[in-house]
């Protein structure tokens, strides 16, 4: 398109208009298999921009695709038009009407931020998808969403009461409910919306119509039902049914994609807040039958939750961090878990379900295991069924388990037929199908694993999703029960409906839309099921050489692949969890761990370069990456992009020179120990504003930040003075790292008083970890530390003495980064066996009673805690918990914050201390200036302690300097 033609349009937009080749890489995919570049990406304000947006589609002949958070799984998101982006300033929830209990939202307002703002008024958004914590209510509708909740509270077009739109004219329309009455008034005059009503009549009063739509569309049991438009729905009324119910065309928008209107407001009706007492039993089953043969049973019960997870899916789970610990209730290597849940306002109630609940269970006999979960266990096992998705991102290598079947929904008693016909399709396909999601509502997300980069696979691809459709025709189910028809099943729709109804379809979308500019190729007209996948077909394999180590990943483009655009990462920092802190403080989708991997696979994949990671457009992506390592276990595909920076860093500075700032930065050791033969010289240049601030201005940190003292001491005459017995069995080796050496020393000391007051033996081990080298990307030099740092502790290995760090980022990086930095796997992974934070070596010892709390004061303290983000991501919070909770009387609380936001080196630097702040400012520095004045705060990072410093003015301590600070002498 003339680039002349989008300038004027981004000069008309109160929003944005993007056209680099960045933000088009970006917004080429969502979370299915296809790949379509944008011609522009839209940010638009208000409705006024949707209007211009509208007018110059129309004009031009370009197609508007609406997104939200943009994890669509059949395609919903791509295509070749201008991305209409209203996830940025369409988020408002904007009244609340108690009495109806109703609430009107902007399309851009998060589900699960939606109820957290409702649950005061003890009402909740039933329909709750996997993706619910960034989810958007505007793609909700789009879809027709559903969720674990429908099979009690319906799915998202049972809520819509009324919608707001901007109609393909630009003129204004608003569908809600309407009586005989109101909807022959609607049809008068020349305006598109009553055109629309008109049409309507003369469609839905035919009786040939009438006749295929209730002879050709899913059976009406079937409440997950999205296939084509919901022409079926709006039979169901006083004005063309027998039913008392108004006529609504919110029924029809709702699941229909973005192809007949634009919506900017959307009024929901609510639930009051479910039962607060759960329990769920989680049945395991030897086989996928036995499983499926239980669900009919077990539904006569009013559950409020029947999933299913299968084996492919429990063993996914094994290799995630984050999901591994909610394995906790899996028995055995059950072939499939039934997780059913029942609700109840008293505990009474709640028995009289369960005992109900387990009979039915136990006369069935098919389970091998039925154990009972409550409380957050259940939450814990909700989140790992949620997580099946993006887990499925962690099959090695370009098999993947492919949306294409994963929507069909069947009436509950055809399920277990179904089933078994479709895993005979699979076995004629030689396939081993992936089976999770919604058993209690007849709909399981069934998956064939495919390599869709080889076209045997792709034709595959099509065959398989052929013989599903005629397989759920035959059942009358729907194709496409809640993720859409996009581009993967639309082209099915005449199959699954019959072609009088398909033309139907295609008159609605006519009337509606007839310059075909609201997400063409979606529903009707439809694009082909296997062309415009997000790889290029029967490529050859772009070689990628790195200096890390990649192998577990079958190299780093594969590990970007990795990435299923689940977009977990773009929940927002009201949510749990860390990932992804520069996306929480900018919003932009070029700041979350999916646009990077999706940067980094495009142009490493489509690069013409020698060196294809010599990019300004990943350099742009990256540059707000903090390296906090959340996604290492918060992203289901396990994408750690601290570790794909740091191999970036490398690459891009090899062809482009290492900076000056980098340098300082990657160096500080070697700095710091200089410093530190002259502290005193070094913390006066520090202390004077003339000498710091030219510094600063040289070096390009900013003038807000201060820099730490430089200590020169001697740790090993301090643990002399201090050691209270060498023939203590209870041995250890102290790691004395580069920050805690020159910059925090009185942590080491604290830490050596502490563990020689404790009775044990410490030995001390000096060494830079590398993590300035590694976060800068200077790796050869990392490389170098990291083979010194293993020959080093031989010795220490052979003996399999405990080696404990203070810093986690640098005692840490023995179990991460060491592993792809090292080609002896071996010493390496005994290196990471053996390496501890201190709160882990204390928290081991306390629960082996080696330390008890009598050791320590009994006075009452408050004591709140803000963790590293690699604890977080690479070990765990609660260690912390259990050693701050060794003084009896200790009110002890772990701040929910994610990362603090200096990140080492980052929040230094002048063009990134702005974010840094920003970041800070979401949960942690809030949460310590609401503390009481002598409450504790507890950091264990040097880089978190300086941040809360430069926020809050407030000091916080290392754990271990509170701990010895509690010590009884």
């Amino acid at each position: 398109m003339d680039k002349t033609l989008l300038k004027k349009l981004s000069e008309e937009l109160q929003g944005e208009l993007l056209t680099d080749d960045l933000s088009k890489a970006l917004y080429a995919t969502d979370a299915s298999v296809y790949r379509k570049t944008p011609t522009a990406v839209a940010y638009p304000k208000k409705a006024k921009d949707l209007k211009v947006l509208v007018a110059f589609a129309n004009k031009n002949e370009v197609g508007l695709i609406p997104r939200t958070a943009g994890t669509s799984l059949a395609g919903q998101c791509v295509g070749e038009g201008i991305v209409v982006d209203v996830s940025r300033h369409f988020t408002q929830i904007l009244e609340l009407d108690e009495k109806k209990k109703q609430i009107k939202v902007q399309p851009g307002v998060v589900r699960d931020e939606l109820n957290q703002y409702l649950k005061p008024f003890g009402l909740f958004f039933g329909p709750n998808t996997s993706t619910s914590n960034r989810c958007m209510i505007g793609g909700m509708v789009g879809n027709n969403s559903s969720g674990t909740t429908s099979i009690q509270y319906g799915v998202t077009r049972d809520k819509v009461v009324a919608l707001s739109c901007i109609l393909s004219d630009g003129s204004e329309a608003h569908f809600g409910d309407l009586d005989e009455g109101a909807f022959h008034s609607k049809k008068i005059g020349n305006s598109l919306e009553g055109k629309i009503y008109a049409a309507l009549e003369k469609e839905l009063s035919d009786q040939d119509n009438i006749k295929n739509i209730q002879d050709e569309f899913p059976k009406p049991s079937i409440h997950r039902r999205n296939t084509g438009y919901a022409v079926d729905e709006l039979l169901k009324n006083s004005v063309f049914g027998t039913e008392t119910d108004d006529f609504n065309l919110g029924k029809l928008l709702s699941g229909s994609e973005g192809t007949l209107a634009f919506t900017t407001e959307i009024t929901l009706q609510l639930d009051d807040l479910p039962p607060p007492l759960s329990a769920m039993v989680a049945t395991h089953y030897k086989t996928l039958e036995d499983c499926l043969s239980d669900v009919a049973p077990v539904m006569q019960h009013s559950l409020h939750t029947c999933e299913m997870m299968d084996k492919v899916i429990l063993d996914c789970t094994k290799n995630n961090r984050a999901q591994f610990a909610n394995r906790f209730f899996v028995d055995g290597d059950p072939a499939g878990i039934l997780m059913l849940e029942v609700k109840a306002h008293s505990e009474e109630h709640l028995e009289k379900q369960l005992v109900a609940l387990l009979q039915t269970i136990e006369a069935s006999g098919l389970s091998y295991a039925n154990p009972i979960l409550k409380g957050n266990d259940i939450n814990k096992a909700i989140e790992l069924r949620k997580a099946g998705l993006g887990l499925l991102g962690n099959m090695v290598g370009d098999r993947k388990a492919v949306a294409c079947i994963e929507d069909t929904a069947v009436a509950l008693e055809d399920l277990k037929d179904f089933i078994m016909e479709f895993s005979q399709i699979m076995k004629g396909y030689n396939q081993e199908a992936v089976y999770y999601a919604h058993a209690g509502a007849g709909e399981l997300h069934l998956r064939p694993i495919l390599n869709l980069k080889k076209s045997e696979d792709v034709a595959l691809f099509r065959a398989i999703t052929t013989d599903v459709a005629k397989l759920t025709k035959k059942y009358k189910g729907s194709f496409s029960g809640e993720h859409g028809d996009g581009i993967v099943r639309a082209e099915f729709i005449p199959l699954m409906i019959g072609n009088a109804n398909y033309e139907l379809l295609k008159r609605v979308k006519s009337v509606f839309d007839p310059n075909n500019i609201f997400n063409p190729g979606k529903i009707v007209d439809a694009f082909p099921m296997d062309e415009s996948l997000r790889y290029e077909i029967d490529r050859k394999e772009p070689e990628v050489e790195t200096l890390m180590d990649f192998s577990d990943s079958e190299g780093i483009l594969k590990a970007a692949e990795k990435c299923n655009g689940s977009g977990d990462c773009r929940k927002s920092h009201n949510m749990s969890g860390g990932m992804c802190p520069s996306y929480h403080a900018t919003k932009n989708e070029k700041d979350t761990t999916r646009g990077r991997a999706n940067a980094l696979r495009e142009f490493l994949t489509n690069s013409e370069k020698p060196n294809r990671f010599d990019q300004k457009e990943l350099k742009a992506v990256f540059d707000l990456c903090l390296s906090c390592k959340a996604c290492a276990s918060e992203c289901p595909s396990n994408v750690d992009v601290a570790t794909l920076k740091a191999e970036f860093l490398f690459q891009y500075q090899e062809s482009n020179g290492y900076p000056l700032r980098s340098k300082l930065f990657a160096h500080n050791t070697r700095l710091n120990r200089l410093g530190s033969k002259m502290s005193g010289l070094t913390n006066a240049v520090y202390k004077s504003n003339i000498l710091v601030g030219l510094l600063k201005s040289v070096s390009g940190v900013a003038k807000e930040r201060s820099f730490p003292q430089v200590h020169n001491f001697d740790f090993g005459k301090h643990l002399k003075k201090h050691r209270t017995s060498i023939d203590s069995d209870k041995k250890v080796v102290l790691y004395i790292d580069e920050f805690t050496k020159y910059l925090d020393v009185e942590v080491g000391q604290d830490a050596i008083e502490l563990l020689c007051k404790l009775g044990y033996n410490i030995e001390l081990f000096y060494g830079e970890s590398g993590r300035t080298y590694i976060s800068k990307g200077f790796l050869k030099q990392a490389k170098k530390l990291v083979e010194a740092n293993i020959s080093k502790l031989g010795g220490i290995l052979e003996k399999n003495t405990p080696i404990i760090g203070l810093e986690p980022s640098a005692i840490l990086s023995f179990r991460d980064e060491y592993k792809r930095l090292h080609d002896n796997k071996d010493k390496v992974d005994q290196l990471a066996s053996n390496s501890f934070l201190i709160e882990e070596f204390l928290a081991s010892e306390i629960e082996k009673g080696h330390i008890i709390p009598e050791s320590f004061t009994s006075d009452e303290r408050e004591v709140k805690i803000h963790n590293h983000c690699h604890q977080k991501a690479l070990s765990n919070q609660k260690v912390t918990f259990d050693i701050l909770n060794l003084p009896k009387n200790y009110k002890v609380t772990i701040i929910p914050s994610g990362c603090c936001g200096m990140a080492g080196s980052f929040g230094y630097e002048k063009e990134h201390y702005k974010t840094s702040m920003q970041v800070g400012e979401l949960k942690l520095f809030p949460a310590v200036r609401k503390s009481k004045a002598d409450t504790i705060i507890s950091a264990n990072g040097t880089s978190c302690r300086h941040q809360i410093k430069d926020g809050t003015e407030r000091d916080a301590q290392h754990p271990v300097s509170i701990l010895l600070q509690a010590l009884v002498d």
